[in-house]
């Protein structure tokens, strides 16, 4: 089935549209009038004209009949393409924001769909830029991506990180490619006056985690001449930046020797080698360790992975988020501070405070709770796409109960 745009069509069942009518761009394949325009049909990554049940134009999408989100918007324009031009188009809306709000060029550059671009994030470190493609759709036009970010940024090194684990759900094999110029073994950035080596062809997704920067500016203030336990510390983006603040001690803990490694040489980076111990282990365990040593610190940082990667593990993952909030509670001497994340979007804000209530609850502690933080702004909310809406922190005074 054709149209005056030359798309394929892909149509709804009746009612389906009504999500997409309220500005939300997937389509779940359960949605798709398969009698009308069968899925088996289509390629992955191919764009289609997307349609109501009575054949209204909804606007233009990618499909993957693979993947149990089979198209996702990128336009509301019926006849629009995904290609370079309007691959250039959106990357100039997204580097207005961003020139807005950065003096210095490390930033997100492109969040997904809040970006207009969706299954696709792209992080920028100077004149380097590290791409992340996740989607089928975004992977067929990798050339044009490739050459719209010369036009608008014109980078001397481009590397992909597609080795995110999402790239199986959509049929896509997993590599790391430096398509442009070389990638050196670590680059140094600067966060909040802080200095910081990291390996972008190694590191943890694309190299640093930028969304939680405003949240780390926030703790400075937390921690003047306190003793500061940092759980999680990946390379230190806390725990060396609370060193090199004004702490008076800072310990690490990290699972990774390799990221072990990093908080110490970011350490002496900063010349605060004197100020931060290390631990390395199961963080559970060490903050049992530390409760039974009968430890007690000023200001306990809780920065995880995220406990609830998916709506099945919701039950699982918020005991987790329970359990190591508590035993951050017990390590916690009285009228401590502790500033808890989360970046799984399957719990909200609410949900995330109930847990830390419950959490103080239980190992009887009273809390007061001081400010809220989300992502940075490099990392905009699209308003209709839950998704986008994932990282919180919870900044508290914990007292005697």
């Amino acid at each position: 089935m054709t149209n005056k745009s030359k798309l394929p069509i892909l149509r709804l069942k009746k009612n389906e549209d009504r999500r997409i009518r309220t500005g939300h761009p997937w389509v779940f394949s359960n949605e798709v009038d398969t009698q009308k325009t069968p899925l088996t049909d289509f390629e992955a990554g191919q764009n289609i004209r997307l349609e109501n049940s009575m054949g209204k134009p909804l606007g233009s999408a990618y499909v993957n009949p693979q993947s149990l989100i089979c198209a996702r918007l990128f336009s509301s324009d019926p006849t629009c393409q995904l290609n370079k031009s309007l691959i250039v188009h959106r990357l100039g809306i997204a580097l207005s924001l961003r020139e807005q709000f950065f003096t210095r060029a490390y930033y997100r550059l492109v969040f997904g769909e809040s970006d207009g671009l969706p299954g696709l994030v792209v992080d920028r470190y100077g004149d380097i830029l590290v791409v992340q493609i996740s989607t089928a759709g975004m992977e067929r036009v990798k050339s044009d991506i490739i050459d719209a970010l010369n036009t608008v940024i014109n980078p001397q090194t481009i590397l992909l990180r597609n080795d995110v684990s999402t790239r199986s759900m959509e049929g896509l094999t997993s590599y790391v490619e430096t398509v442009q110029g070389e990638i050196p073994d670590t680059i140094e950035l600067e966060e909040n006056g802080t200095l910081f080596q990291i390996s972008l062809k190694s590191g943890q997704k694309t190299g640093w985690f930028y969304d939680q920067c405003a949240n780390r500016g926030k703790m400075i203030k937390y921690i003047k001449d306190k003793r500061v336990l940092d759980v999680f510390s990946y390379v230190g983006a806390w725990g060396v930046q609370a060193a090199k603040n004004g702490a008076k001690d800072v310990m690490c803990v990290d699972t990774s020797d390799r990221a072990i490694d990093a908080i110490k040489a970011n350490a002496e980076l900063n010349k605060v080698s004197d100020k931060i111990q290390t631990a390395s282990g199961d963080a559970f365990d060490i903050l049992k360790t530390l409760k039974a040593q009968k430890e007690k610190f000023d200001v306990v940082i809780l920065d995880p992975p995220a406990f609830i990667k998916r709506k099945k593990d919701l039950k699982q993952g918020t005991l987790a988020y329970q359990r190591v909030n508590q035993l951050a509670m017990q390590v916690l001497a009285s009228d401590g501070f502790l500033i808890s994340a989360s970046c799984s979007y399957h719990i909200g804000a609410r949900e995330f405070k109930n847990t830390l209530l419950h959490a103080s609850k239980d190992v009887n502690r009273n809390l007061q709770l001081l400010e809220y933080g989300q992502q940075n702004l490099d990392h905009p909310i699209h308003p209709a796409l839950a998704e986008t809406e994932y990282l919180k922190a919870i900044f508290m005074r914990v007292l005697a109960g």
